[in-house]
């Protein structure tokens, strides 16, 4: 009756379990406290200690990976002692109890169930932030959120992002753990050089179970809406002794600034001084600035005029516009600077006339 009274006293104290929600499959480790609450005080039989035998823990449900304890121990008054299990899970969703049992050599046994939680949730991926449309070589930056909507807080979490024909910064990011029912952001620059197809991965860690998931992001070409616009407007076009002249206007309709605008003939245009290449420098939006261009080119030809720029983030972007050079106005630049002998001709009649207005002025005085 003593032992009986004595083991009455005998509790499971804590029990912990790593991790706290298992995917089918996982391995966990189960942790149990078993203390003996009799007192080490007088004769009485509170003041024992407890011999145990034999001591294991699962079910159909939660299988024990580890093997059971098999050896005599002593737990004495107000002392605890731990009991370490390996076990696995094969079941789908849902709460099972496995059970804890440990034999008390002179007192039968003690059991005690526990909850051992299934959840195959994973964690999610989401692109929050992205360009409306994404252009060839131009620098974006794309903002991937991760979730976890477990029960359960994971660890070892690392963002992978791969994509054939792209520049991802940075590629990997290291997040560590995400506590449960939280959420991360990750913002990272792609510069597309071709259209592809990003992959992103996620991988981590539930206790020592590894587990990743996967979302795929399109990469396609399109009109960036906020881009700046370059546009030629106002051209003409003149002739001067074979080399074409083209002025016009460069205005930028774009809703960004346009850095570093150039302008600029091309074949089958061959560019000549003193203007092969028009800088016309940064246009704001809604801004323009007048250029002028210098080439030889066949009559009657369609040359293609290209204005290039530079982004923000120094990407040169480029455009064209076709310009004939049918209906050219013609002109002779020994007409532009008139007569050569004309003008000093005219000094020479003035000249003569003052001289002739000193004489006869001088004559009148005499008489």
């Amino acid at each position: 009756m003593d032992s009986l009274t004595a083991a009455g006293r005998v509790y499971v104290s804590n029990v912990s379990i790593d991790p706290g929600v298992l995917f089918t499959g996982d391995d966990a480790t189960v942790i149990f406290s078993v203390t003996n609450g009799n007192t080490n005080s007088g004769n009485d039989t509170s003041s024992q200690g407890i011999v145990v035998n034999h001591a294991t823990f699962g079910n159909n449900d939660i299988k024990l990976t580890s093997g059971s304890y098999d050896s005599s121990s002593n737990v004495g008054p107000l002392q605890t002692r731990t009991y370490w299990f390996n076990v696995v899970t094969n079941d789908s969703d849902g709460t099972y109890y496995p059970t804890f049992s440990l034999d008390l050599r002179d007192a039968g046994s003690l059991y005690y169930r526990t909850p051992v939680k299934i959840d195959n949730t994973p964690l999610m991926i989401s692109v929050t932030s992205q360009p409306d449309t994404f252009t060839q070589a131009k620098k974006d930056t794309i903002t991937v959120q991760i979730a976890n909507p477990r029960e359960n807080a994971v660890k070892n979490v690392v963002l992978d992002i791969t994509g054939d024909g792209a520049t991802i910064t940075p590629s990997e990011q290291y997040i560590g753990g995400l506590g449960a029912n939280t959420a991360t952001n990750v913002n990272l620059s792609v510069t597309p050089n071709k259209e592809t197809v990003l992959t992103l991965t996620v991988t981590y860690d539930n206790g020592v179970n590894h587990h990743s998931i996967t979302q795929s992001l399109p990469i396609t070409f399109g009109i960036d809406k906020k881009q700046a616009s370059p546009e030629i407007s106002n051209v003409e076009v003149k002739l001067t002794d074979g080399v074409y002249h083209v002025t016009g206007d460069v205005t930028n309709s774009g809703l960004t600034t346009a850095n570093g605008v150039t302008v600029t003939a091309l074949s089958p245009a061959s560019p000549q001084d003193p203007y092969k290449t028009y800088v016309i420098g940064a246009l704001k939006p809604d801004d323009f600035g007048s250029f002028e261009v210098t080439f030889t080119a066949n009559e009657g030809a369609s040359i293609p005029i290209q204005v290039s720029y530079k982004d923000s983030d120094g990407n040169v972007l480029t455009s064209e516009q076709k310009v004939s050079l049918t209906g050219a106005t013609t002109t002779d630049s020994k007409n532009q600077q008139g007569n050569p002998l004309l003008f000093p001709g005219i000094i020479l009649i003035v000249i003569i006339a003052a001289g002739g207005w000193y004489f006869y002025t001088r004559r009148i005085k005499k008489q």
